[in-house]
């Protein structure tokens, strides 16, 4: 890369439990630089271990950007992550450090290098009363109204099914009498692309699920259920969408009798394996020029892996 493609950041992502946090804190300290949260999740007060957050000891060993931004019961969306991100960057820039990416949310990394289009102004009103509305549906549901409204959107989205997505397509699509893909294509990107140098970390199958397996284990013995409990009591709602994520909703039908705990934490393992595989399928096919690393490499190579290709970049 060279002149104004020369990257302003590296970026960390890859399925998860793939071990994206040791090589992020690790390349931080070699590099003198900062971590970006690249995670949906993690911008959630109060869901630390569900979203397996950096540690107050981590996050003190290495400045973080991106935790705990909001309640539970609000919306961040891939557009505000992409504006943050770009004050972030700039702030660790101007500081001489090296701003990080790290996490595995890929419409969050798109946001930045395939920036959104301007939004359409929405009534306030209108959009709250449907907003209301909508929450009441099953996923399902949503699913298939956006099939009849926006089916090129469908298709991108299924699979990953997340009502926060399905919602904000289906409010554009009713509240503007557009689609979303013809808003991308009539509508200017509300900035540049952002060049960033990615890696994607990467395991066999068999041994990325034996630790997604050793993850929900340490999730429930450092108090998942415990965390969970404290949300509802807080007065928090099942379909809020900070509890939308794997591993809350499957909690919450354990404290309703629903599932043996057990039950509930073999549940959050297979949704956890869907979710990884649904991960390194959105990387194939949308992240073509990412270089592809063995996460089985210890640690110190991969740190000199990525410090060499870094250096390449911006010289």
């Amino acid at each position: 890369m060279a002149g104004t493609d020369r990257p302003v950041g590296i970026v960390i992502t890859g399925p998860t439990a793939v071990g994206k946090t040791e090589l992020s804190l690790g390349l931080a300290r070699e590099l003198e630089g900062e971590i970006i949260s690249m995670d949906s999740r993690q911008v959630y007060i109060g869901m630390d271990i569900g979203t397996a957050k950096a540690t107050a000891s981590e996050r003190a060993a290495v400045r973080h950007h991106g935790l705990d931004l909001i309640r539970p019961d609000e919306r961040y969306s891939a557009g505000q992550f992409a504006r943050d991100a770009r004050h972030w960057i700039e702030e660790i820039r101007g500081r001489g450090r090296i701003p990080i990416l790290v996490g595995g949310t890929g419409f969050f990394l798109e946001a930045l290098t395939r920036p959104l289009f301007e939004e359409p102004e929405l009534d306030p009103e209108r959009r709250e009363r449907l907003d209301q509305y909508l929450r009441g549906l099953p996923v399902e549901i949503l699913h298939s109204w956006l099939r009849e409204l926006d089916p090129e959107t469908a298709r991108r989205l299924e699979g990953w099914g997340g009502r926060q997505r399905l919602q904000r397509a289906i409010e554009i699509a009713i509240l503007t009498g557009r689609p979303l893909p013809w808003w991308h294509e009539h509508s200017p990107p509300s900035e540049s692309p952002l060049p960033l140098l990615t890696f994607i970390l990467d395991r066999p199958r068999a041994e990325l699920y034996e630790r997604i397996d050793q993850r929900v284990d340490e999730m429930i013995e450092e108090g998942l259920v415990e965390e969970v409990e404290r949300l509802l009591q807080e007065g928090y709602q099942p379909d809020d969408p900070g509890l939308s994520g794997t591993g809350y909703p499957e909690i919450i039908a354990f404290l309703k009798g629903e599932y043996e705990l057990e039950e509930a934490a073999d549940a959050i393992r297979r949704a956890t394996r869907r979710y990884a595989r649904r991960q390194l399928t959105w990387f194939r096919n949308r992240v073509p020029d990412a270089i592809w690393i063995d996460a089985r490499e210890p640690t110190e190579r991969l740190i000199e892996i990525v410090t060499k290709r870094w250096i390449e970049a911006v010289a």
